[in-house]
């Protein structure tokens, strides 16, 4: 058998045995785009524009959600394109709403400013890489740990309401510090937060659906900032809302079993 000799790979190339493989344009299209949206708020943080920071996470946040599900429905998955997914959220929900908080607000406290950053930076890295690894076992239902984007989400929609209300994020640090940190270790905790994976969209829902669509929709644009924030707030606390209702369905389950155990025959 001929072996491989690296003086000569033109030689090899010519012989087809090595050949370039492509990667689908559409899904990473998007893909690129949140990077970039990610990229473009840390550089408006840094040049003070704090609402736009808080735009550019948003708007990677929607282009997030929609490279999977056009991959998805093109039929153009891919393991590059799950790798490039991964290190683009790393960048967008991990390094750019760490250094968005730090420069906001953060960054007067000292040691215990970049602290916060990066216990949000590190749990945003250690959540996807178990999101990663856990794929194959974990119940489509639900995220285990706070997604990166919802977590992300709330540090954004904090800048953009305190911005809306005219506060600077000094005034308001150690309610950066809390949301920074809270944000990082729920992302790292084993709570379950519900995925809206299993919802069918091809499927006819009651007209009743379509009336709080609108609805909403209507409450949105009578104060954005506001409205959606606390949207990411109640999705952050769902978590652990659903952790102390099975929590104490548990304990009733307990007591009722030992009841009956104590009951004479």
């Amino acid at each position: 058998m001929e072996m491989y000799d690296p003086e000569k790979p033109n030689k090899w190339l010519l012989k087809g045995k090595f050949h370039r493989r492509g990667i689908y344009l559409l899904p990473n299209l998007f893909t690129t785009a949140a990077l970039f949206a990610g990229f473009y708020s840390i550089v408006q943080a840094m040049n003070g524009r704090f609402e736009y920071s808080a735009l550019g996470i948003l708007i990677a946040m929607v282009l997030d959600g929609l490279d999977g599900r056009v991959a998805r429905l093109t039929h153009t998955q891919s393991a590059f394109g799950a790798e490039y997914d991964s290190l683009s959220d790393m960048v967008s929900f991990g390094a750019a709403p760490a250094l968005v908080s730090y420069v906001w607000a953060l960054q007067t406290m000292g040691r215990l400013g970049w602290i916060a950053a990066f216990v949000y930076c590190a749990g945003a890295a250690l959540r996807l890489a178990r999101f990663n690894t856990t794929t194959e076992v974990a119940d489509k239902r639900f995220f285990q740990g706070l997604p990166s984007p919802a977590a992300a989400a709330l540090i954004a929609g904090l800048v953009w309401v305190m911005n809306d209300y005219q506060v600077s994020g000094g005034d308001v640090r150690w309610l950066a510090w809390v949301v920074t940190v809270f944000a990082g270790l729920s992302m790292v905790s084993n709570l379950h937060f519900y995925s809206f994976k299993d919802i069918n969209l091809r499927k006819s829902v009651p007209f009743v659906f379509m009336l709080l669509l609108v609805l909403s929709f209507v409450l949105i644009s009578v104060d954005p900032p506001t409205v959606l924030f606390s949207g990411f707030v109640a999705y952050a606390l769902s978590g652990y809302v659903m952790w102390f209702w099975d929590l104490r369905k548990h304990k009733r389950l307990a007591s009722a079993s030992s009841g009956n155990k104590s009951v004479p025959r």
